[in-house]
């Protein structure tokens, strides 16, 4: 119990401090090179994926009641309305511009859903409390993440408006069900869907790196 959530909390401050590097300098201007924004901003990112994994595989391991009590839990994740590349050849197609953009929505659609994981997980039957803090240093994590790759935004065209565009998520009822099985499902769903998102946000960084850090020689 308490051991148990202190050795996660020592984890997690020890990760955690390799991942808080300031993304930007405080001060009048960003002296921070591009390359250095991203490289830190990958180290962030790729943070928050492995959090969201161990997340998810730990709503799982908790609340399954059988090898294939999830697999009818499967819904469309609300960040679908987003249109992402498949793969490189797509990721190519896309306007560098439009790519950051993209990457700073992916981010911005988890803000809301995130609030709400982390309040309605403390009324699920023996909940850890590792679980809640990881979703916790997971919200902390992602914010910071946002205001990383906005920066960035502006080194890569000063032109980039930041409109607060965002996937409206409407699971807050499905997380609220007086059913309690209806529950486990939309949570299982909520974090498969982080999951996957933090992936991508992973590796979309790691390729605008290169195309736009290293002229696409990496």
């Amino acid at each position: 119990g308490s051991l148990l959530l202190l050795l996660l909390m020592s984890n997690l401050l020890l990760c955690k401090n390799v991942a808080s590097q300031p993304m930007c300098p405080s001060g009048s201007s960003c002296r921070v090179s591009l390359r250095d924004l991203f490289e830190r901003a990958i180290i962030l990112s790729h943070y928050i994926h492995s959090l969201s994994s161990e997340l998810s595989q730990e709503f799982d391991a908790q609340y399954s009641q059988g090898p294939e009590f999830f697999t009818q839990a499967m819904s469309m994740c609300h960040t679908a309305s987003l249109s992402t590349p498949a793969g490189k050849e797509q990721a190519h197609q896309i306007h560098q511009k439009d790519f950051v953009i993209l990457v700073i929505h992916l981010l911005r659609s988890w803000t809301e859903p995130l609030s709400h994981l982390i309040i309605e997980a403390n009324h699920l039957p023996k909940a850890p409390d590792t679980l809640i803090a990881k979703a916790m240093e997971i919200q902390e994590q992602n914010q910071r993440l946002l205001e990383g790759v906005k920066k960035i935004s502006k080194l890569v065209d000063p032109e980039i408006i930041d409109n607060g565009d965002y996937s409206v998520w409407l699971g807050l009822p499905s997380l609220q069900s007086n059913d309690l099985e209806s529950r486990l499902f939309a949570y299982h769903n909520e974090f498969r869907c982080l999951r996957r998102d933090t992936h991508k946000v992973d590796n979309y960084l790691k390729f605008l790196k290169c195309q736009i850090a290293y002229d696409g020689s990496c």
